[in-house]
């Protein structure tokens, strides 16, 4: 029966384990959760860990071996020549040998074995925590880069949006120009901000590419149509309490259960250096078969049993050395531990705050467009009218869409932050992306 820590181990591992479907095409995916599916599927990484914790589920039964009856057969034939002297006259002589041996050994006493045991199980929890660990960044690299794709494909409209209003801009300071209300500098002026917007055109596709390539590498998958997120409201932390946070993250978070089954591994390799002083008490029952041994024609049958103790006595300072050398690790694995602690709380609070900021910062960002908006349209009337210059909306027009591609990065940063905090504390489950995945519409764009 496992230890109740590795249950529970086990048991948040399964939260995850429903979305091990396999696909039997390059589909792409339309949403959160068909992305994180696909990812699940064909992850390395992942791969790697399930069978690196397949593999530390064999050291229970290696350590076990050591405790249970070994049995053991052997059997040899020779053609031998013999010469025989002193017994009289020489004698040589060819002739057959055989002999046949079946040996049972059960382990009496042995204090290392115990110990072993013991490791077994703390590997398999430090394994588990790794592989949930794993499990969860996926679910959190696979959220960041599909919204990474879909701020993207906003930004690249904002800056297509961008090159139609420049466009109109200049368009407008020739028409000017030429009934004699313009001026060929406002013209250039206009057309130096046109081309650069052409620029950041080309600049935003580019960056939709990259995007869509980090979401393949995740999902090993063509990047369709993603579904867009559609208006929702801006979620804080719940609770909104930092130090609930952290305390559940100092509970729950893999890399902390990692350490501490790494800990305790050490900590029982002391012991199990140790214990190498120890006496070691084995029962051991034989039954052999010898013909032609020592002499032609000599056979043998015996059967015995015996109690065996084996107990070191000097072994070159290597005992001592080995204890002193685990020992040091076992500190060294505190700290660790230690450290670990550190850094979840200080990752934890980080996440905490930055989703309380985000909150704020969409609303801001918000309130930015609607101001920018107006204050390009007032500007624009005054251009027409000549009470402003073009110096004036150009740098409206440019505050206007640097105040949308300032909302693009907030709204889909809100939605990533939870699923971030969710992950420095080590609470991500499947149920947090279906609360995600629920917030996406059909369609495409927002």
């Amino acid at each position: 029966m496992p230890a109740p820590s590795l249950r529970r181990s086990c048991h948040r591992l399964c939260l995850l384990l429903p979305l091990t479907v396999l696909f039997a095409g390059p589909a792409a995916a339309d949403n959160l959760l068909e992305a994180y599916q696909q990812a699940y599927a064909t992850d390395p990484a992942l791969a790697q860990a399930r069978a690196e914790l397949q593999a530390e589920f064999q050291d229970k039964p290696l350590a076990r071996s050591a405790l249970l009856p070994h049995l053991g057969a052997a059997a040899s034939v020779g053609d031998n020549t013999a010469r025989i002297t002193g017994f009289g006259a020489p004698i040589s002589t060819g002739y057959l040998s055989n002999s046949y041996s079946v040996s049972l050994t059960q382990a009496v006493f042995n204090g290392q074995a115990f110990t072993a045991l013991k490791q077994a199980d703390s590997r398999i929890r430090a394994s588990a925590a790794t592989l949930i660990y794993t499990e969860q960044q996926l679910a959190l690299q696979v959220a960041q880069a599909y919204f990474n794709v879909l701020q993207a494909q906003a930004q690249d409209r904002v800056a297509e949006k961008q090159e139609k209003l420049l466009d109109s801009i200049y368009r407008q300071t020739q028409a000017n120009l030429q009934v004699g209300t313009g001026d060929i500098i406002a013209v250039n002026e206009a057309l130096a901000s046109l081309d650069a917007a052409k620029a950041n055109v080309i600049k935003a596709r580019n960056a939709v590419s990259v995007a869509q390539r980090a979401l393949q590498r995740l999902t090993h998958h063509p990047v369709g149509i993603l579904d867009n997120l559609g208006r929702f409201e801006a979620m804080g932390p719940q609770p909104d309490n930092m130090q609930d946070w952290v305390d559940s993250a100092i509970k729950s978070q893999p890399l902390i259960h990692q350490a501490q089954a790494q800990m305790e591994t050490a900590h029982e390799q002391v012991e199990y250096n140790r214990r190498a002083r120890w006496p070691v008490i084995d029962l051991q029952g034989i039954a052999s078969h010898e013909l032609g041994s020592p002499f032609p024609g000599v056979k043998m049958d015996q059967a015995g049993v015996s109690l065996n103790l084996n107990v070191p006595l000097y072994e070159g300072g290597h005992i001592s050395a080995s204890v002193q050398q685990a020992q040091a690790q076992a500190m060294a694995s505190n700290d660790h531990l230690g450290s670990v602690r550190d850094e979840v709380t200080l990752n934890t609070q980080t996440a905490f705050l930055n989703l309380k900021d985000s909150v704020a910062q969409l609303g801001a960002a918000k309130e930015a467009v609607s101001s920018a908006k107006v204050s390009l349209e007032g500007t624009r009337k005054g251009y027409e009218v000549g009470t402003r210059s073009i110096i004036d909306l150009l740098n409206t027009a440019t505050d206007y869409i640097s105040a949308e591609q300032n909302y693009n990065v907030a709204f889909y940063n809100q939605v990533v932050a939870r699923v971030q905090l969710k992950a420095a504390a080590g609470v991500l489950t499947i149920a947090d992306l279906e609360s995600i995945n629920a917030l996406l519409k059909k369609g495409g764009e927002s």
